[in-house]
């Protein structure tokens, strides 16, 4: 008897070290891509002075990443579950880092958007692979707790990236900025070789290659278009032809997918309640995030004649929340439930925007807007790990790949989409008054994430049976 009470210790503590393993792994996958994505604007000027090509070249350094990302986002979390999330993340790190060292010896703008793209192609297999790693790994509560987790650390790739990127190229290169994530890449390579799992794969199923055309255009053309909207407006048919095509392809897609044998979405996972529920007051909580930090930024330097590093410092809060409190609130959330944290949070957030109405043509930082950032960077730290928890804890964990990716999309279009609109609430002039529309409008989205989560979100009626991570 005693013999086998130590096999079973030693088993538990296997799997608690196997989880670790695995936490830190997708944590890792995913820091590299969120890394690159805000370092990229500190080594922009650097780029168009040292290779040409202005403001157009430094669109697309920023574009073909996000194009890529958008649109293969979906086929790469089909491939997560097909192929197996492990396989997937080792080509995606792979790719990332052969793409970041030729975009360090670029020797042309032409070259470095192409590369660009590539690392968006890698960094779409990246983040559901490593999200859904940890819905294969954890469940209930210490799934919520490594969410919590994954979302820290993941906010602190967004704060160390421009500090890094601003020391290296100021003094030393801006091609180096794109080597930085050599050192992650490199730790997570070698551990995916230490865990030695064996991926779990679906058997029987295929690549639903027609789905996975539709997909790519259906996201790829309505992305193009509502990015660069701004430079040649809607009536030009290199905006609404790429519009009303991806458009018809997402419908085509959707038709497709409810008859296909093997689809690469499988519709039948918005029957989960969390699921479907999540993912509408994700767009919501992501659109608010897209155009409230936008115009906060901009407002700053146009209007208030803020420098541009002090700007996007103000904004500092909502990294370090996010920073030292998602894990927090992950805890609780598999201890209590999600629907609390992702109807207060919300609402706490959008509280902190009508906060920020006092901000006037003089600003004061401190007294105006500091105190509404706080209190948006505790409403968002309270939503962001429950918020993901919910919806990927809802459905099976085989189908974590893509739930994670289809998460990830409607965030980012969300975002896009919110960010187009930004031109039609300022009507023109930001001044004050446009200023506070947009910041009411922040608010309003954000508050009715909170409303759609109290109506749609349940709690797991299950209590918490998993080994606690770490």
């Amino acid at each position: 008897m005693i013999p086998a009470v130590r096999r079973a210790g030693v088993l538990n503590e296997d799997v608690s070290r196997q989880q670790r393993l695995v936490l830190v792994i997708a944590i890792l996958a995913s820091f590299v891509a969120f890394l690159d994505s805000s370092v990229i604007n500190v080594a922009l000027p650097a780029i168009s002075r040292e290779l040409g090509g202005g403001l157009s070249t430094q669109q697309w350094v920023v574009d073909a990443y996000l194009i890529t990302l958008s649109s293969l986002i979906l086929l790469a979390g089909s491939l997560s579950d097909v192929y197996g999330r492990i396989v997937v993340l080792r080509v995606g790190l792979i790719c990332f880092g052969v793409a970041s060292v030729l975009i360090a010896i670029s020797p042309s703008a032409e070259f470095l958007i192409v590369m660009r793209g590539v690392q968006g192609i890698a960094a779409a297999l990246l983040v559901p692979s490593s999200l859904a790693l940890i819905i294969s790994t954890f469940r209930d509560a210490a799934q919520s707790k490594a969410i919590g987790t994954w979302t820290a650390w993941s906010s602190a790739a967004f704060l160390a990236g421009p500090i890094l990127g601003g020391l290296f190229v100021d003094t030393l290169s801006w091609r180096l900025v794109f080597v930085i994530n050599l050192i992650p890449i490199a730790v997570a390579l070698w551990m995916l070789f230490v865990l030695r799992q064996k991926d779990v794969r679906v058997a029987g199923v295929r690549i639903d290659y027609p789905g996975a055309m539709l997909g790519v255009i259906g996201l790829g053309g309505p992305v193009f278009a509502l990015i660069e909207q701004a430079n040649y407006g809607w009536s030009s048919p290199v905006i609404f032809l790429p519009f009303a095509i991806g458009l018809a392809s997402l419908g085509a897609f959707i038709w497709w997918e409810r008859r296909a044998q093997d689809p690469m979405l499988p519709l039948s996972i918005f029957a989960a309640r969390n699921f479907a529920w999540g993912n509408l007051s994700t767009a919501l909580v992501y659109a608010a995030l897209s155009i409230g930090g936008f115009i906060i930024v901009v407002y700053l330097q146009q209007v208030a004649h803020f420098p541009a590093t002090i700007a996007a410092l103000a904004l500092l809060p909502v990294s370090l929340g996010n920073v030292f409190l998602s894990g927090l609130f992950g805890t609780l959330s598999g201890r209590f439930g999600p629907r609390l944290f992702m109807t207060l949070g919300p609402i706490i957030a959008g509280a902190g925007y009508l906060l920020m109405l006092m901000i006037g043509q003089q600003v004061n930082y401190w007294t105006q807007v500091l105190p509404g950032i706080v209190v948006f960077a505790l409403g968002l730290s309270m939503t962001v790990a429950p918020l993901t928890a919910a919806i990927l804890g809802s459905i099976p964990a085989a189908r974590a790949g893509i739930g994670s990716a289809v998460n990830n999309a409607v965030a980012r279009v969300a975002g896009l989409i919110a960010t187009a609109m930004i031109g039609v609430i300022v009507a023109g002039t930001l001044d004050v008054n446009s200023f506070h529309r947009v910041i009411a409008v922040t608010a309003l989205f954000l508050i009715l994430g909170g409303i759609v989560s109290f109506i749609g979100i349940r709690n797991p009626r299950t209590p918490s049976t998993a080994p606690p991570v770490g």
